[in-house]
């Protein structure tokens, strides 16, 4: 015997079936409204020795740092030293206190003869300082990072430079730009629209890293990514692939532009 089932619960079921529908894409679109202010404002660092995250401050330090040592031809090991130096002085940020009279990144002291409190405030000139003052070290290349770092700092306890060994060769791998697609940020949709300043941010990178910065290269292209926010940059695309900061969390994706197109920052 058949038992039949009355329309109204035929009915009933379909209103169910409909507004269950319903409430699962409003929750699922409200949840992917959520996802930028929960996952709040970082970037992260991917290389074969290994992936860290930074904040978005720390990362333009990064990439500052990158940019100057690009400038002065630097090989990838003096970049190396610059960071486990600035990592334990200031733990890549630009601290206007320190020890005694010592600002900055490197955490520099005007009475030690660096430059002005003003000047040291400004990572591309400390930067410059360092690296300045690191060249002058004899056979600095050739020695453990921690103790060339030393030779320029004459820190109290210069081995604690080496602790940070590991996350300044993945910094240099990534900034520096020998590993692409390296470095992506993400940070939630201002509460204002932020103008776009693309010709400050080119100002701005041209007096770190100088003609280069006229040239296509991963270090650019990871320099304008970690000074979108700042800046008001929407996307970035280089080598066949774009990051995009509305999308800032998924990295860089697939592009329609092709391998050989110029790159592109708006």
């Amino acid at each position: 015997m058949t038992t039949r089932v009355p329309r109204t619960a035929l009915i009933i079921l379909a209103i169910v079936v409909v507004l269950g529908a319903a409430i699962f894409f409003a929750v699922y679109r409200l949840i992917r409204q959520a996802e930028p202010y929960v996952r709040g404002e970082n970037c992260r660092i991917t290389t074969p020795d290994g992936t860290i995250e930074l904040d978005i401050e720390q990362s333009q330090v990064a990439a500052t740092i990158a940019a100057v040592a690009s400038r002065r031809k630097l090989p990838e090991r003096a970049l190396e030293i610059a960071y486990i130096t600035a990592i334990q002085e200031s733990k890549l940020s630009n601290i206007p206190y320190g020890d005694r009279d010592s600002v900055g990144i490197f955490q520099q002291r005007p009475s030690q003869g660096w430059g002005t409190v003003e000047q040291l405030m400004d990572p591309v000139y400390s930067t410059r300082k360092f690296f300045a003052a690191l060249e002058k070290v004899d056979g600095y290349l050739d020695m453990p990072l921690h103790d060339a770092a030393q030779e320029v700092q004459r820190s109290a306890d210069g081995g604690a430079y080496a602790d940070h060994r590991a996350t300044a060769i993945i910094l240099a791998g990534a900034f520096g730009g020998r590993v692409p697609k390296s470095v992506h940020c993400w940070y939630p949709p201002a509460e204002k629209p932020v103008k776009t300043t693309l010709a400050k941010a080119r100002t701005e990178l041209t007096r770190a890293l100088g003609a280069a910065a006229k040239k296509d290269s991963w270090l650019v292209a990871t320099w304008y990514v970690t000074h979108a926010q700042k800046y008001g940059l929407h996307q970035i695309r280089y080598q066949g692939v774009k990051w995009a900061a509305e999308s800032g969390y998924d990295g860089w994706q697939e592009d329609e532009s092709g391998k050989d197109a110029p790159m592109a920052v708006a």
